[in-house]
């Protein structure tokens, strides 16, 4: 009786850990299943409302639109290219970054922001271009996520507007953008990027990006989304509930 009971003890005891790991497992959350049939004409009409859209940076090579991406956290794209006006005169080669005072350097770029963070990530990575890629700005993801101050992010605006290589972008417009429009259910920027992959054809992606940015600078701000305005209001799940609400106000 007592082996018995200890054996019924135990084969609970298995239970309730199987149960905790199996409650322990985090859920996968997935676009709406709709999102995969509105995707096309969400395309279709921000190609034809955005004709311009297209990367704000200014640059002329790889190595400038790569120290402009960099800059361009938490600050504006205008005022990235006021900077880089000056800046990408003075240094035109990893060599010329790699070999800057760092102090001056900081003075340099300090109306961007974070300034100290940003200096340490370019000149560092200018050092890993000498040292890792002959001076030369790499064309794949895993070596452009290997140098100093580059994410995915910055290496898909790398890759697709300097190399051509199709990457959905996710900076805060395209992450407010996309879940507006029902396309994702992710806050993190790359299951948002894997989300989008999904839905929308690779060669696109790029131009994706830009689109939404666009969208979300033009007519779908953060806090007052011009909806009446919006070519996309009947294909957008938070424009009906905005529309709802005013309806009922």
């Amino acid at each position: 009786m007592e082996g018995n009971a200890h054996g019924r003890r135990a084969m609970k005891t298995r239970r309730t850990v199987a149960t905790r790991t199996k409650r322990a497992r985090p859920r996968v959350a997935r676009p709406p299943a709709n999102a995969a049939a509105r995707a096309p004409e969400i395309l279709e009409r921000l190609r034809h409302s955005l004709p311009d859209a297209r990367i704000a940076l200014e640059f002329s090579n790889p190595l400038e639109l790569l120290v402009a991406t960099i800059l361009s956290a938490q600050c504006t794209d205008a005022r990235v290219n006021i900077v880089t006006r000056d800046l990408f005169r003075k240094y035109r080669t990893a060599e010329d970054y790699a070999r800057a005072d760092s102090r001056a350097f900081e003075r340099e770029i300090r109306s961007t922001g974070f300034f100290r963070n940003k200096t340490k990530s370019i000149l560092g990575m200018a050092r890993a271009l000498l040292e890792r890629q002959g001076s030369e700005v790499p064309r794949t993801m895993e070596e452009l996520t290997a140098l100093p101050g580059v994410g995915r992010k910055t290496a898909n605006v790398i890759l697709g507007n300097a190399f051509g290589v199709p990457g959905v972008v996710v900076d805060t417009h395209v992450k407010r953008v996309a879940a507006r429009l029902g396309l994702t259910k992710q806050m993190d920027p790359d299951k948002i990027e894997m989300d989008l992959a999904a839905l929308f054809p690779q060669s696109s992606w790029t131009q994706l990006s830009h689109l939404l940015i666009h969208h979300g600078r033009r007519v779908c701000g953060a806090r007052a989304p011009r909806c009446a305005e919006c070519v996309l209001l009947d294909l957008c799940p938070e424009g009906a509930r905005r529309k709802r609400g005013r309806r009922g106000r």
